[in-house]
């Protein structure tokens, strides 16, 4: 039979284990509390993917924010390229990759709002899968001519596809399914009109055709026509951003020529997987602000044809909530599709 002094001990010694016990789980919490606050992001390169081929405007562009990141976050800003599908297989590994911080997506609206219009199924959900951290440029598309071509203006344009010896009318764009192919549909839905499109491989086949005459028309971003057009190797007809754009303040924008529905441009928007901790995007989107804000960084980014803006990741959510249905209904009424 245990003695009073035996029973005294055992529960003394219960009592301690009991009180090391909850000091043990105190501490690991206080421990597992102070560690995200501790661990400072990024402590390590940063890979920025983009969903073009090397040396385009997004891929120049990134490269240039990749140099004032590095400076602002402290660690190496890798810029990875994974072109194809039209932006879909960058956006699918992004999508899929570690929500972490340390890989993100520059892509532009074909990626947030044109590719969910036009594919019935997506390996990706925009608005799902994504996180925007920050829309930092935007450039508009541009409706240009050749030069032999008689035609200076919207009105002028309606007058020749409408003439019968003009039927079908071809215009270029560098692709189906892209911003240029949009901007064309919405443009002869409005108008009442039929254009065929002609699709390439990018803006620089088609730049080379609509030049040498092989077609009469296309339509282009700004920052692809901009150095055609000082050369004067093409004319434009109209810019399809809701203002004129800064690089060509005397060409008129389609609404100021009687068509306020053709008012689009494209965009290009950081994004993370959705899931990434606060504190990194916190910071991401910081960073991207301070690039833009910086004078060396615009003057550089407007000679690659891009007019960079900060607009942060509420603004970018409610970009992709504003132009998703409007591509959808777009695409829908012009039988664009890409399956």
């Amino acid at each position: 039979m245990a003695t009073a002094s035996s029973c005294f001990r055992h529960d003394a010694v219960r009592r301690i284990a009991r009180a090391l016990a909850i000091a043990s789980i105190a501490l690991v919490g206080l421990l597992g509390a102070a560690a995200p606050a501790a661990a400072q992001y990024p402590d390590r390169p940063v890979t920025l993917i983009v969903p073009y081929a090397p040396g385009g405007a997004t891929d120049i562009s990134a490269r240039l924010m990749a140099r004032y990141l590095t400076k602002s976050l402290g660690q190496s800003i890798i810029v990875e390229n994974k072109a194809g599908a039209g932006t879909i297989i960058g956006a699918q590994y992004v999508a899929h990759s570690p929500r972490d911080g340390y890989t993100l997506l520059l892509s532009s609206g074909t990626t947030f709002t044109i590719n969910p219009a036009i594919h019935k199924t997506l390996s990706y959900d925009p608005v799902k899968d994504f996180e925007p951290v920050a829309v930092v440029a935007r450039t508009g598309l541009i409706l240009l001519a050749n030069p032999k071509v008689p035609v200076d203006d919207v009105k002028s344009f309606l007058a020749y596809v409408k003439d019968p010896a003009h039927k079908d009318t071809p215009y270029g764009t560098f692709g189906s399914g892209t911003t240029a192919n949009f901007v064309g549909a919405a443009f002869a839905a409005a108008a009442g009109i039929h254009l065929t499109q002609i699709p390439y491989s990018g803006s620089a086949p088609a730049m080379t055709d609509l030049i040498s005459g092989q077609i009469p028309f296309s339509v282009d971003t700004v920052a692809a026509a901009l150095p055609q057009l000082k050369a004067g190797k093409v004319k434009a007809i109209a810019v399809s951003s809701p203002h004129r754009s800064v690089f060509l303040p005397d060409v008129p924008t389609f609404a100021e020529q009687g068509y306020p529905q053709v008012a689009m441009d494209t965009w290009l928007m950081a994004v993370v997987p959705r899931g990434t901790p606060a504190q990194a995007e916190a910071k991401l989107e910081k960073a991207f602000a301070d690039f833009t804000n910086d004078p060396e960084a615009r003057k550089a980014m407007l000679a690659q044809g891009m007019e960079p803006g900060f607009e942060d990741s509420k603004q970018g959510q409610a970009l992709i909530a504003k132009e998703l249905p409007q591509m959808r209904e777009l695409a829908q009424r012009a039988h664009i599709t890409a399956d």
